[in-house]
């Protein structure tokens, strides 16, 4: 059997500033600029990208009034992991007939204080909402993914968080959310990191701290990894795409150098690993071992 592995992309879009208001109708007359249809009988007419932001926004006035946008279209807008959809996701009270549409997904959900926030004029989900919403469709580490992202974006911050999934007892998902809350940090700078940590702590190996601070022999800061382990002097990092241009391969070997200098055992993580975390775990436990770390006894 096919296990799952992470699945979220950042694919968030930036809000634009400016916005084309809609216009209905068939075709463009001569010398109008071209159309973008939205929906039916909603059109932006100009020739400007058709980002989410504004698709979003055209397509408001067509939804009822306690609309707001959620699960991943709300993502995007917010800039978090997400996965890309070709339908808009909208989240609504619960009524006797939920209004349909061809490009809409339609939830009906009861809503509390709080669930809903507006940015740049587009109501949403808020943060801790939308955790609670995608718990159903994530896995464990998917959801510390997009967890540690709502932290370091500000999106959430812990308490409010913690009490959403309180709230949210007996819901699909919810003991997943309770599980991956244990586990969110929001010093956790990007989505590999997340995973990488995940896949540590959830293999049993203790957490690693995120950016962990790295000083030079007069105490001071010069540096932070990824991930590591103080006590054992072991750093973690992840080499993304952009360590293989020149300027930075550069300044990674001289300071993995520096680090080993002072008796710092680096272990490095890329994307290929992210699809073996049976690789990651066995080498950072073979890391950990050899740095005099001793497994807690089996119970």
């Amino acid at each position: 059997m096919r296990t799952r592995t992470w699945q979220l992309a950042l694919s968030g879009t930036p809000l634009t500033a400016s916005e084309t208001a809609p216009r209905s109708g068939g075709r463009p007359r001569r010398g109008e600029p071209a159309r973008a249809r939205i929906a039916q009988g909603v059109y932006l007419v100009d020739d400007s990208p058709l980002t989410l932001s504004r698709q979003c926004r055209a397509l408001l006035p067509a939804l009822p009034k306690d609309s707001a946008y959620s699960h991943w279209t709300a993502a995007s807008l917010l800039g978090l992991p997400s996965r890309n959809t070709a339908k808009l996701h909208v989240i609504l009270a619960p009524r006797s007939v939920l209004p349909q549409r061809a490009e809409l997904v339609v939830h009906g959900r009861e809503l509390v204080t709080g669930d809903i926030v507006e940015m740049d004029g587009l109501p949403m989900t808020s943060g801790p909402r939308l955790f609670i919403d995608l718990a159903a469709m994530l896995t464990e580490r998917e959801l510390v993914v997009l967890g540690d992202a709502l932290l370091r974006t500000g999106h959430a911050v812990p308490p409010t968080l913690s009490w959403r999934v309180h709230l949210a007892a007996r819901r699909r998902g919810v003991v997943r959310a309770r599980d991956a809350l244990k586990h969110l940090d929001g010093r956790a700078q990007s989505v590999p990191e997340s995973v990488v940590r995940h896949v540590i702590i959830s293999g049993g190996l203790p957490a690693p701290v995120p950016q962990l601070p790295i000083l030079d022999q007069y105490g001071r800061v010069v540096a932070h990894a990824d991930l590591g382990y103080e006590d054992w002097k072991i750093l973690i990092e992840y080499e993304g795409r952009q360590h293989s241009e020149a300027d930075q391969f550069g300044r990674d070997i001289e300071r993995y150098s520096r680090m080993a200098a002072d008796g710092w055992l680096v272990i490095r993580f890329s994307a290929a690993h992210l699809t073996r975390p049976y690789v990651i775990l066995d080498r950072v436990q073979q890391a950990l071992l050899s740095r005099g770390w001793t497994p807690p006894p089996r119970i």
